[in-house]
């Protein structure tokens, strides 16, 4: 996975993380969840605010 992948990133966090309150969710704390999911192969650091809401958007919808 990519960064740009958002909705594949965001269906991995909804199942790595059922329990987690998305709408209070720290970017920080995203932004370490999805580096850290196993099929990310992205630069951690070529993420920015914009990608990580976009993701976050996306885990919101997938929640609905």
């Amino acid at each position: 996975m990519r960064w740009t992948d958002t909705q594949e990133i965001a269906i991995a966090l909804d199942e790595a993380y059922p329990d987690c309150d998305v709408q209070h969710l720290r970017f920080t704390d995203l932004h370490r969840w999805i580096v850290d999911l196993p099929d990310f192969e992205d630069d951690p650091e070529a993420s920015n605010e914009r990608i990580l809401e976009a993701i976050q958007m996306a885990w919101l919808a997938e929640r609905e």
